[in-house]
């Protein structure tokens, strides 16, 4: 077949799968939030779980499930569901916490108009909480596209145990094409993905703009330009959301309740909640027994000399575990500087913020193991000002731009979607771009950024995860670190060393929990409870 075509009939087959998979976990998603919020028993399960799955790099932590599709199952569709569940673990995550976080955040005000108007559970969704949602969903579909086009080399081709399994797409055509040397096919191959990502990503943004513009809370306050601000009663909400105009089809007034009527309502509201309550319960449990039934079948499975040589290695894993989290806080404040500046920077600056960002959300989404050994040649010769620290450069440097979006288009979108009175709020009183930062802007946005922060901390992995374990990268050097939970679980795979490989996840895992506890969850209460931008409409 002709390469050209080739190349073109396996992106189109690529980033077919990538899209679909997002609209499922959309879907899902929302399905999946909704219950979080009206359920504490199904969040508490719910929100680490989701952290643990986002964490784990896709292609360490899930080799028992693939085994499933591929000897289960089998055949061609085994091999496809195996590339569909790697690519779906890659995406979803990122949605499922931002419609989480979104629904998380609907404000008071309108959650009250919904309840005076006694909505039940479809008319809520439809004109509250997927309305509220959008624009932080829109704000994901960026990084979700990247992180499944960053792991397509992993997808459309892996391994479980020796043999290789593989189904039609451009990772597999660019594996194949670099099997047999032949370089300037893989050029090709990347330039016509790369031609493919990018009208792909104007579309998202085009639709990223567009759900900002029509679901984004916004009015047309007017604000004194000198003095003390009054607003008096010249404020009025408008544009709340667009389906605002969807609720003039049940009443233009409340209408008059009695007080047995008021009671019969919140006596069902009180039996829904403890009905999801108990739906919640019933489902932790199920997954409590089934994590404990796999723990008591594994730990009986392995003999007393594998767990005296496993426990031997609890604190060398501890310790790439330390070095793994510093790589990934210096990650996660580079992305968070380069945001608060240049994002900051583009997203008030229209013009530019049509040409730049266009080109950094097409790099972003461009799949980074399939040029970095490109981009490690080219810059190999000029590292060795960083002396013994070259290998960690290049670490940091793949885990940063595979993750740095995140942040990035978080706090640039809610940079976006800060309502006009803020702006005018900032004009009146001349603020300068640290008082802006200090008093608006962070908190403002505090709720974007929380979603990008959580999602850049829980992607880096995926970045470390290939960087630190690299063998014959480019020119027979090997990029492996010397320290880092990752390297060992990647040494411990490529060498058949599957129980240490395991228990360094397992102890990976356990950590990550814990940081979703008692991080993530408390960060996105005080965002909550304190820095809900569009309440201060409301307020005012």
């Amino acid at each position: 077949m002709n390469p050209v075509v080739l190349a073109t009939l396996g992106t189109m087959a690529t980033t077919g799968r990538v899209l679909g998979l997002i609209l499922f976990s959309i879907v899902s998603g929302w399905l999946l939030a909704y219950a979080s919020v009206k359920s504490k028993p199904f969040e508490n399960i719910y929100i680490p779980l989701i952290e643990v799955l986002e964490s784990v790099p896709v292609f360490s932590f899930f080799p028992i499930v693939l085994l499933f599709f591929v000897t289960d199952i089998g055949g061609p569709l085994g091999v496809e569901l195996a590339a569909d569940f790697l690519v779906f673990t890659a995406v979803v995550w990122n949605i499922w916490m931002g419609a989480y976080q979104a629904f998380k955040t609907v404000p008071n005000e309108m959650l009250e108009v919904a309840e005076n108007y006694k909505m039940g559970l479809l008319a809520r969704l439809k004109n509250v909480y997927i309305p509220f949602s959008i624009p932080r969903i829109a704000t994901n579909l960026l990084p979700s596209f990247s992180d499944g086009m960053f792991y397509i080399t992993v997808s459309e081709v892996f391994s479980v145990g020796v043999h290789i399994y593989q189904t039609f797409g451009i990772g597999a055509v660019i594996t194949d094409f670099m099997n047999e040397g032949n370089y300037n096919l893989v050029g090709l191959s990347l330039l016509v993905l790369g031609i493919f990502t990018t009208g792909i990503v104007l579309l998202l943004r085009e639709y990223s703009n567009y759900a900002v513009a029509k679901y984004g809370l916004d009015s047309n306050l007017p604000v004194s330009r000198r003095g003390r601000i009054h607003f008096g009663n010249s404020a009025r909400l408008i544009n709340t959301l667009s389906s605002a105009k969807r609720l003039s089809i049940y009443t233009n007034k409340i209408p008059y309740r009695s007080v047995k009527e008021k009671e019969d309502e919140y006596y069902m509201e009180e039996k829904g909640r403890k009905w999801l309550n108990y739906v919640g319960a019933m489902i932790g449990l199920v997954l409590l027994l089934a994590i404990v039934y796999g723990a008591f079948s594994v730990i009986t499975s392995v003999s007393g000399s594998t767990w005296s040589y496993l426990l031997s290695q609890v604190p060398s894993i501890l310790v790439g575990l330390g070095y793994d989290y510093l790589r990934v806080t210096f990650i996660t404040v580079l992305a968070f500087l380069l945001s608060i500046t240049l994002g900051y920077y583009l997203a008030i600056h229209n013009t530019l913020d049509r040409i730049f960002i266009p080109l950094i959300q097409a790099f972003s989404a461009f799949p980074a193991p399939a040029y970095f050994p490109f981009l490690f040649g080219f810059l190999y010769g000029y590292t060795n000002v960083f002396g013994p620290f070259k290998d960690e450069f290049f670490i940091i440097l793949l885990g940063f731009i595979s993750t740095f979006y995140y942040v990035f288009f978080s706090f640039w979108m809610g940079v976006k979607a800060l309502p006009s009175e803020y702006w005018e709020v900032m004009q009146n009183y001349n603020m300068g771009y640290w008082t802006k930062m200090r008093k608006i802007i962070l908190p403002g946005t505090m709720p974007y950024l929380v979603a990008g922060i959580s999602s850049t901390v829980n992607s880096a992995w995926g970045g470390l995860a290939i960087g630190e374990y690299w063998p014959q990268i480019y020119n027979n050097y090997n990029l492996i670190a010397t320290h880092g939970v990752m390297a060992i679980i990647d040494n411990a795979t490529a060498t058949g060393n599957v129980a240490l490989g395991s228990w360094a996840s397992f102890i990976f895992a356990v950590v990550v929990v814990i940081y979703a506890l008692l991080f993530t969850r408390n960060l996105m209460e005080i965002a909550r409870k304190k820095y809900i931008a569009e309440e201060g409409i409301y307020a005012a």
